[in-house]
């Protein structure tokens, strides 16, 4: 099972498909999920019966793909998650060296470089896999502090277009690619 290393303020566990608890209390605030389907709070019912079915068809712990629990090292706080997963996963075509970054967090988190922080995390710890090509973003491109996350993170602006799992739905596209040291 692939392991990500605490970083300066963070530490990392695996989230499984019983962490319904958390899944719901993130969801629940209609601020985090503007950018995600209008501000509806999700309830447990939906986490229940969408969302974790959905993620256990992509989660993977040995190549580290699932959500990635993101917590405050000193306090212990349950901040938010970062999602990996191949981009496209759920189409004819997935692109299975191409990943997709993502991330959901707390309000109490926003604005401290928590998002950057854990997901340059969760990338370098997937590059040193040695499994990947791309990292890759999408987001509504209204919600600039998603996207200013991808930014510092180094991807760039590919295109706008129909969001892959959403049908009706523009998102922005930004992708990195992913270069090593190695002769």
């Amino acid at each position: 099972m692939l392991t990500i290393k605490d970083s300066a303020r963070l530490s990392y566990r695996f989230i499984g498909l019983n962490d319904t608890k958390v899944l719901q209390e993130l969801d629940s605030d209609p601020q985090v999920m503007k950018y995600i389907n209008g501000g509806k709070a999700n309830s447990m019912h939906t986490i229940e019966s969408v969302f974790i079915p959905r993620l256990a068809k992509y989660r993977n712990a040995d190549k580290g793909w699932g959500l990635w629990q993101v917590d405050e090292k000193q306090s212990g706080q349950f901040l938010g998650w970062v999602l990996i997963r191949p981009m496209y996963f759920f189409s004819e075509q997935p692109h299975w060296r191409d990943l997709e970054i993502g991330w959901r967090f707390k309000q109490s988190a926003w604005g401290k470089g928590f998002a950057s922080e854990a997901a340059k995390q969760v990338m370098n710890a997937l590059i040193a896999e040695g499994e990947v090509d791309y990292f890759s973003a999408i987001a509504d491109a209204k919600n600039l502090a998603s996207i200013g996350v991808m930014k510092k993170l180094g991807l760039d602006y590919q295109k706008t277009d129909q969001h892959p799992d959403v049908a009706g739905e523009q998102v922005v596209f930004y992708q990195l690619k992913v270069t090593t040291d190695k002769p």
